[in-house]
């Protein structure tokens, strides 16, 4: 342990650390975020200063931070989810890369001067946006899952898929043309058998592993075990031929619905924090300033060229696809710069004579300036808006806790919940996620406050340690349904009161075993035809009487569903009107024969009541 290495390893760590310690929560303070903090710090201690020498050696360790983040956002997609975006991944994805693909290298030939094959594997290498730098400016801002990030990650997510492809066209351009097409197959099959052997051990194998080590309770084993799965699947789809994010990604989204999703989520993300800052701090520091300086007139002219021309087709293209103006502009001034595959791109065509070293340090710096860039693009974002709906709100849950009731969702459900509740002399503490319902509520003296109930760290705020009953009243069922999974794995004990969405949501609820759940619509719909039954002629006691007994039969209806299936119990369903039904009330009195008898009226009341 003398080597005169260990004290530089440890010197590099000091620098590092110190550097992302100071530059982070400034450039975050400031308001351009973490990730150009990150950048300048690199650039400081890399290129400017000599500090730390090795940006390429630390560059390549700093990568699996982008691995860990692509296996963290997996786990917050459900297969079925995924499936819903495959419009946008395979449409619009396909359409960004391949619409800037060819524009840049029409670019790159007209304007640059440089031959077809090395004015395509410009463009289409300049085409893709970065991973890192889109999803970690979105999740800074909490909009990874807003229509805009929602897109942004469906184009990112068929980059990844693209680079593939890609990195096997280059042959084809080198001036020797391809070194041989016989083992194209071969990596074809190859890629595809592990992709599916990463799929079955997904489906099968990793939550039995998982089952069995929780049962330890082994804390360091399970952390261990989280790591061996994320960096396992990053392996294997290397040795494959594809993408070491896109192999973290499956594992993740294989894991999307297992029970112990939020345990692996709280395991892997100190990881993911650190090593994705290392991340963008390798990249400032592996910036070749001598190639800016040699060539700034052409690089300064490139970099803003480059992110209108992407931007503008982005825009474009989202619009096509149906997206509003604001999410359109959103979404196309996260993704106008340059991404890391690049860097791997730009260095395989450099090997194999495509273009010179130089050129590909030149791109290498206009796609690093282009990610600089990318916080300040997102900022003046905000000025192309239509709709803007204002300044987001900070989350402070100073004097939270310690309530009877935390109410999740502060919508017109649980607004008119809360004066129960209030007026039964219960207190009550609301998080939603609207900074506007916040302001609103906060104006007449509500205890709500700012934060994403989705969250673990905001439920802890937000005091659910000591509240009697969690009330979940968020309007979406995926919202609804991603509290209550949280709530119940992190915090078993917790008594769930839920709003559900529909008869189906309600069965899902029940299954789950939440304590009491209520559809939205069910009572004020009963309250509704109670009252327009009784304009119609029928007395109260009748159209109570009724309206009970359609209750109870909804009631027995929903238990025999839960044993039988949703499709179970359609007999108990109206659809023909009752018969005898008086609904008009008789023109005179009803005369009583004898004692034995009873009007019209009071026998089918009588009967109503015997039913239910």
């Amino acid at each position: 342990m003398a080597g005169g290495s260990t004290p530089g390893f440890f010197s590099d760590a000091v620098m590092l650390l110190g550097g992302a310690v100071i530059a982070a929560p400034l450039f975050k303070r400031i308001g351009l975020g973490t990730v150009l903090g990150y950048l300048a710090a690199g650039v400081v201690i890399g290129p400017l200063s000599r500090m730390v020498t090795e940006g390429e050696e630390i560059l390549s360790i700093a990568e699996l931070g982008v691995v860990f983040l692509l296996f963290i956002i997996g786990l917050e997609l459900k297969p079925s989810r995924l499936w819903s975006l495959r419009k946008d991944i395979f449409g619009l994805g396909l359409a960004q890369v391949f619409v800037s693909g060819v524009a840049i290298t029409l670019l790159a030939m007209y304007l640059a001067g440089f031959a077809l094959n090395s004015a395509v594997a410009i463009g289409f290498g300049l085409a893709l946006s970065s991973t890192a730098f889109a999803l970690q400016v979105l999740e800074e801002r909490g909009e990874i899952n807003r229509r805009h990030g929602r897109k942004s990650f469906a184009i990112l997510l068929f980059q990844d898929l693209a680079i593939v492809p890609l990195l096997a066209l280059l042959p084809f351009l080198a001036p020797a043309g391809p070194d041989s097409g016989g083992n194209d197959l071969q990596a074809f099959l190859t890629a595809i058998a592990a992709v599916a052997a990463l799929v079955f051990a997904g489906r099968f194998l990793l939550n039995p592993l998982f089952q069995i080590i929780g049962n330890t309770g082994a804390r360091e084993a399970m952390i261990a075990a989280a790591l061996l799965v994320v960096l396992g699947a990053a392996m294997l789809m290397q040795v494959a031929g594809l993408s070491m994010a896109m192999g973290a990604f499956i594992a993740g989204v294989m894991l999307a619905e297992s029970s112990y999703r939020h345990e692996l989520e709280a395991d892997i993300e100190p990881f993911r924090g650190l090593l994705l800052g290392l991340f963008f701090m390798a990249i400032g520091m592996s910036l070749e300033i001598s190639v800016i300086l040699e060539n700034w007139i052409a690089i300064l002219a490139a970099v803003p060229v480059l992110m209108a021309v992407k931007a503008v087709i982005i825009y474009g293209l989202c619009r096509v696809f149906g997206a509003d103006h604001d999410v359109s502009v959103r979404t196309a001034l996260i993704l106008p710069q340059g991404g890391e595959f690049g860097f791997v791109l730009f260095s395989a065509a450099a090997a194999l004579g495509i273009f010179s070293l130089d050129v590909a340090s030149q791109l290498i710096s206009v796609v690093t300036l282009t990610m600089a860039l990318t916080p300040l693009s997102v900022a003046l974002g905000q000025k192309f808006l239509r709709n803007e709906t204002g300044e987001q709100m900070e989350e402070s849950f100073e004097g939270a806790g310690g309530a009877d009731v935390l109410m999740v969702g502060f919508s017109r459900f649980g607004q008119i919940a809360s004066q129960i509740l209030l007026s039964g002399g219960s207190d009550v503490t609301i998080i939603d996620h609207s900074a506007d319902r916040v302001r609103s509520a906060q104006k007449f003296g509500f205890r709500i406050y700012f934060g994403d109930g989705t969250r673990k760290d905001v439920l802890e705020a937000a005091g659910i340690k000591r509240a009697k009953i969690v009330a979940v009243c968020t309007q979406k069922k995926e919202i609804t349904d991603k509290v209550v999974d949280l709530v119940q794995s992190e915090y078993p004990d917790a008594i769930l009161f839920v709003r559900s969405y529909d008869r189906t949501h309600t069965l899902e609820l029940r299954a789950k075993g939440v304590q009491y759940e209520m559809r939205e619509t069910f009572k004020s719909g009963l309250e509704f035809g109670r009252r327009t039954l009784e304009m119609l002629g029928a007395s109260d006691e009748l159209a109570q009487a009724i309206m009970e007994e359609v209750e109870k039969r909804d009631a027995e209806r929903l238990r025999i569903q839960q044993s039988e299936g949703i499709f179970a119990g359609n007999d108990m369903v109206r659809t023909r009107p009752a018969s005898p039904e008086p609904l008009i009330k008789p023109k005179r009195e009803a005369r009583i024969i004898n004692t034995g008898e009873q009007t019209d009226e009071s026998a089918e009341a009588g009967r109503v009541k015997e039913r239910s």
